[in-house]
């Protein structure tokens, strides 16, 4: 439910989103408890960044995990046996989008990681803790924003702050997108199911689309992304995206998307890019679940929409 809420200003920011927009910071209603390592402060996208980074990493509290993000959304997200692997595997998936990025990661960054970090030009890098050695490295690095999360991302993941968006008809105000997913809660709507190394794919997929601009499409596979389309305007063009910038690397991987898939156009685009398993909302008409099982595809539903504006 939601109640009455007053905001306490804490500071003025330097700038919004461009140099000429006045903007401020009002404390939250849960804050996340953070320190900042670096003399560089941060300004107003950096603070929309880390939200969307750690949003998106605290899904993988338990694991190794990074995410790289631009201009509020995602361009990348990956698993590792260690936080290496992890960062080597996001990087790969977009680098050009990873220049001048936000980067946060789930464990304690050590030189290793540091020394790739100052190489990459990043805007700002997040994580549980740093080493000596890291501190060092990057608070020798110019601009870069460094921040030590203190609150774990098991906590922060469960952090209850209301969505605000203020505009000339009133001031709109709703609670978070926490929607969990079950995998038992499942439904397969294709004749041929899923193996277990495609649903943990398609689990992974699915906790990324859920923070990405709708229309969104996630492909992912060995639990990294290889293409995120987002901010479309309508689901077939997502789709597309996703399957163009993916190449050759989307055969036989997941797509997910954030709402429901209505028209056999996305189906086509899948198609094209030898897509093995599709999970979204779920209730599309015939004529998609036909396509799907025509083309040999896995199409799994969940009955969860995550719309994002």
């Amino acid at each position: 439910m939601l109640t009455d809420i007053n905001f306490e200003k804490e500071k003025n920011l330097d700038f919004g989103s461009n140099v000429h927009q006045i903007a401020q910071l009002y404390k939250a209603q849960n804050p996340v408890n953070y320190e900042i390592l670096s003399d560089a402060k941060l300004q107003f996208n950096d603070i929309l960044d880390l939200k969307t980074g750690l949003d998106i990493t605290s899904e993988f509290y338990d694991v190794k995990a990074v995410t790289i993000v631009k201009f509020g959304m995602p361009c990348a997200v990956a698993l590792g046996s260690d936080l290496s692997d992890a960062y080597q595997k996001a990087f790969d998936c977009d680098p050009i989008s990873a220049l001048g990025g936000t980067i946060v990661l789930s464990a304690t960054v050590d030189e290793n990681i540091a020394i790739l970090v100052r190489k990459m030009n990043f805007n700002c890098v997040a994580a549980p803790d740093f080493n000596d050695k890291a501190k060092e490295i990057l608070k020798n690095t110019t601009a870069l924003k460094v921040v030590k999360i203190n609150t774990p991302l098991e906590k922060y993941r469960k952090l209850e702050n209301y969505e605000i968006n203020v505009t000339p008809f009133g001031v709109l105000v709703q609670s978070q997108d926490k929607k969990e997913l079950d995998p038992g809660s499942f439904k397969i709507a294709s004749k041929i199911k899923p193996t277990e190394q495609q649903i943990e794919d398609a689990v992974f997929a699915w906790k990324i689309v859920k923070h990405a601009k709708s229309q969104a499409v996630v492909v992912a596979r060995d639990f990294k992304t290889i293409a995120i389309s987002q901010g479309n305007t309508n689901r077939i063009c997502a789709f597309e995206n996703a399957v163009d910038f993916s190449c050759n690397e989307s055969k036989d991987a997941v797509l997910a998307t954030d709402g429901q898939i209505l028209a056999v156009e996305s189906i086509n685009a899948a198609i094209q890019g030898r897509v093995g398993v599709i999970i979204q909302t779920g209730e599309s008409p015939k004529p998609v679940v036909d396509a799907v099982n025509k083309y040999n595809l896995v199409m799994i539903n969940t009955g969860i929409s995550h719309n994002k504006y």
